[in-house]
Formats: C-alpha cells, structure tokens, sequence
C-alpha cells in the first residue's frame, strides 16, 4: 500500500491508530498485530485474531521508526499489536541528546 504522510490508519485487530508522519513514498507492507492497518473508516473484520502481540503494545503519543528512520508514525490510539513494516519491527524514536553545556 502506497502510504502519504498525514494518512490516518487503524488496526484491524486492536485499538491501534497511527498517522504517518515521514515515509519515503515506496509501496510498504504495514501491519499491526499481523493483519495489514487500512485507513480509518473502514469498517471492522471481526473474524480477524491479534497474532503478532508487543511485549508492551505501543504507547499514545509516541513516535516509532524503522531502523532506517524513513518511516515513522505517530500513535494516536494505543493497542496491543506489534507494529511491523516491511518485516522489521517498528521502535520508539528516542530523543536526541543535547549537546553539553560545557
């Protein structure tokens, strides 16, 4: 699926809901919980099951990324499934450090 930046997307299987904020503009594969996130008014499957499940499903208002930091969300609505793109598992984005005051 072609994802934009500002795209509103929810999980099929959990409570998740994301926004994209930075993506390259290449199709990816986006999952959370194992089934593919769709857009957010699109109606519920519910004969769906959560198969991919986080040690700590994802936090509202944080930021994760790839490991190559062209694609990131933001988490609008948190859920218990592991959001994953492309077969890498999304991670938090850690704040940069700032720089001594030396």
């Amino acid at each position: 699926m072609k994802l934009g930046v500002g795209a509103r997307l929810r999980s099929q299987v959990c409570s998740t809901q994301v926004v994209v904020v930075r993506t390259n503009g290449d199709d990816h594969k986006f999952t959370c919980g194992g089934h593919p996130l769709v857009p957010l008014d699109s109606p519920m499957d519910t004969s769906l099951t959560l198969e991919d499940e986080s040690d700590t499903g994802n936090l509202v208002g944080k930021r994760y990324v790839n490991a190559s930091r062209d694609f990131e969300v933001l988490i609008t609505s948190p859920g218990a499934g592991a959001l994953i793109i492309d077969g890498e598992s999304l991670q938090i984005k850690q704040a940069k450090p700032l720089p001594s005051s030396d």
